[in-house]
């Protein structure tokens, strides 16, 4: 054998070898496109796509603290238990609410179709755990509703409820109540109109029937409302129960309280009308019958939660004024009640009034400083006496 022989067979056995090599060589699978969540701004900011749809989704809601106190309702015999210094003339409570917002849209051949939710759970150090600790509150749901262009269904806010409010915490509204519901609104240039059918709950087909009237535009904004109430019953309407006492509307007949009843709301809101960074705003409403929808809701107007009061008219209005980061609000309104009978004292309707004001504060972006003091009074003649309170809190909050 010579030298070319084994040079020969040497080559033909690496390239053997290597051969055998390639052939269980590993191949590299390309890595799948990672599909990065994208910023959906059709709707606003805060909006991104759910991956892999076209569907749009906003998560956000707010954490906050509140210190507050209440002064015992004047008029009342009032003794705080809890206290173990002694009974004081006050109420003094620590609450946490935590509240989680959702918000999903996408456009359709039909519109835009919208779902949204809305939970929150609050707790008070006055709801204790036998005394060890304070208790929890589960989340309840406030809103949950579907949209379809201007088709609404679902509970919310009833319509009557939109728009109003006197801007300060103690907005002073009446009838602000949430209803299921089924409504409609058409708008075009800042002008809407809105039609909507609330089941009251008194367990027949026929539904409570709100109308609204609005326009918006660069100046503020301006509503009308209109309330018939199928069914009118209710112990908002006919009857306040104070301290043991029921106080009865004279001559309102609960055996004729299904014939309904009616009542108009109305608002006027200016921005920027007074100074830079102001808000005006008047409000008012006529109840041509008692009804739970002109009512300030029981616990609403003073603090005992037997207490509602059923309006026939008030009116009131509102100064927000805004200084950068500071926030200043003032409000008040006046109004009186049906006509009513207390232990056989004929009271020929009762005044009311209240004020409130509140100072606020953006520590940093998401997270602010609210305290406010409101007063109200229900002015009762001396056959029975006057009754008022004063209340006050300072809020945390962190929004998100």
């Amino acid at each position: 054998m010579n030298i070319k022989s084994i040079l020969l067979g040497t080559a033909a056995a690496l390239v053997a070898v290597s051969g055998a090599r390639a052939a269980d060589a590993i191949v590299m699978v390309e890595p799948e496109p990672v599909e990065y969540v994208r910023v959906c701004d059709v709707y606003g900011t805060g909006f991104f796509y759910i991956p892999g749809t076209e569907t749009c989704l906003k998560i956000g809601g707010y954490v906050r603290m509140r210190l507050q106190a209440n002064d015992a309702i004047d008029g009342f015999e009032y003794s705080n238990g809890r206290n173990l210094d002694g009974n004081e003339d006050y109420s003094f409570s620590t609450r946490i609410r935590t509240r989680l917002n959702f918000d999903v849209r996408e456009e359709t051949e039909l519109g835009t179709l919208r779902a949204y939710a809305r939970v929150q759970a609050t707790n008070s150090s006055t709801a204790q755990t036998n005394g060890y600790g304070v208790g929890n509150s589960q989340y309840e749901m406030d809103q949950a509703f579907i949209q379809l262009g201007g088709l609404t269904m679902g509970k919310l806010d009833s319509l009557w409820a939109e728009r109003d409010g006197l801007l300060t915490d103690a907005d002073w509204s009446v009838g602000d109540i949430s209803q299921n519901r089924i409504s409609y609104t058409y708008a075009a240039n800042g002008l809407s109109a809105a039609l909507s059918l609330e089941d009251d709950g008194d367990g027949d087909f026929t539904p409570d029937v709100v109308g609204q009237l609005a326009y918006e535009g660069a100046w503020g904004s301006a509503y009308l409302s209109g309330i018939y109430d199928e069914d009118a019953y209710s112990t908002n309407n006919y009857s306040v129960i104070v301290d043991g006492v029921v106080y009865t509307i004279d001559d309102y007949d609960l055996d004729n309280a299904s014939d309904g009843a009616f009542a108009l709301k109305a608002g006027v809101s200016l921005k920027d009308m007074i100074a830079a960074g102001s808000v005006f705003k008047v409000e008012g409403h006529y109840a041509f019958d008692a009804t739970e929808y002109a009512s300030l809701a029981p616990g609403g107007y003073l603090g005992d939660t037997n207490l509602g009061i059923p309006s026939e008219y008030q009116i009131g209005a509102a100064y927000q004024q805004s200084f950068g980061k500071l926030t200043a609000i003032l409000s008040g309104i006046y109004g009186q009640t049906f006509d009513f009978n207390v232990g056989g004292v004929q009271i020929d309707g009762a005044d009311y009034f209240g004020v409130a004001g509140n100072v606020g504060y953006q520590l940093t972006s998401n997270f602010s400083v609210l305290g406010e003091v409101s007063y109200r009074s229900l002015d009762v003649p001396a056959a029975v006496g006057d009754l008022d309170q004063t209340r006050g809190f300072i809020e945390f909050k962190r929004s998100f």
